[in-house]
């Protein structure tokens, strides 16, 4: 498998991610909610919670796990190397947060469904986010739409500025920053089926029938899935689903979708010359990037707002 030192998220990173992350940092109420996040909510409590909660892996806890996961770390060029915990729990689900000590939690219902190359994907996927800075924003917006519905305009004085609009961009850059992740895992496996495979796996397969769940046929789905398109209609109602016609707004797209955009990508010159070595490199080899603006002149904003919070953190931890 490939090794990408001291590969820039931006060499992968999906262009739907890039525009809809800028979208939501253009949309009034983002700084103010950054900013309130930072001062009420930090990832330390979230940690404890884990230590005291979970397995953490480590050379002597899962050490088949933790290896698979140093390599996607060296793979991807992830520094520093991210906490990995696994909990106990049968949904099939796993999920990356933290900026200062990122870490990753996998429930034992992807390792007890998984096979350890789909594992692997897994963890790469996960490791993807952290890569892009992902991480933060997906606290933010847990954060920011948990604490507007419950307190509602009293809540930390962010209620008039955590709009619909906001709600909404967040939950659509959520979903597209998932076909970024969903190319990490590929750029470490190096192979298709295994990615797509666990998408299948994680969307409907049981144990005891797994033998009986055909990866061509779920791509075949997924074309009839965007076969859909055809009919007007239908997009409407794809619109809905993903915006809370079944209840609430999703967070990811559909599996079959992530296969449709993956797979178009595994054909593309981009990831064919990311593969021979011809990728964007980080400015520090091994760094964690989390700038993704498309100009020089939004990154630098966008460093001068991290190193801001990072200076609030600093003040919270001195405070304690």
């Amino acid at each position: 498998m490939p090794t990408y030192t001291g590969i820039s998220s931006d060499a992968f990173r999906h262009p739907l991610d890039r525009q809809a992350e800028q979208a939501l940092r253009n949309l009034p109420g983002f700084e103010l909610v950054a900013r309130k996040f930072m001062e009420f909510v930090y990832e330390r409590p979230q940690l404890v919670y884990l230590m005291g909660n979970t397995i953490q892996v480590g050379p002597r806890q899962y050490s088949t796990i933790y290896q698979i996961f140093r390599e996607c770390v060296r793979d991807l060029d992830v520094y520093p190397e991210p906490t990995l915990f696994v909990s106990q729990d049968p949904q099939a689900n796993s999920y990356a947060l933290g900026q200062e000590n990122p870490f990753i939690v996998i429930n034992t219902g992807i390792l007890d469904l998984l096979e350890e190359v789909e594992i692997r994907a897994v963890l790469a996927h996960e490791l993807g986010h952290i890569k892009c800075g992902h991480t933060i924003l997906i606290q933010m917006a847990m954060w920011a739409m948990s604490a507007a519905s419950a307190l509602g305009e009293l809540t930390f004085g962010i209620g008039n500025f955590v709009t619909q609009a906001l709600i909404y961009a967040f939950f659509e850059w959520r979903r597209k920053a998932e076909l970024t992740a969903d190319r990490a895992a590929l750029l470490v496996l190096d192979d298709l089926n295994p990615v797509m495979s666990s998408m299948m796996k994680i969307s409907g397969c049981s144990n005891k029938y797994a033998h009986e769940c055909s990866l061509q046929e779920f791509i075949r789905q997924s074309e009839n899935y965007q076969a859909l398109d055809e009919d007007g209609l239908n997009q409407i109602y794809k619109f809905l689903n993903y915006n809370g016609a079944q209840g609430m707004m999703l967070s990811h797209p559909f599996p079959v979708e992530r296969i449709h955009y993956l797979r178009e990508w595994a054909v593309s010159e981009e990831y064919q010359q990311i593969r021979r070595g011809n990728y964007q490199r980080s400015p520090s080899e091994g760094a964690v990037n989390v700038a993704s603006e498309t100009s020089a002149s939004e990154a630098e904003n966008l460093r001068r707002q991290i190193e801001e919070l990072q200076q609030e953190i600093n003040r919270m931890k001195r405070s304690q």
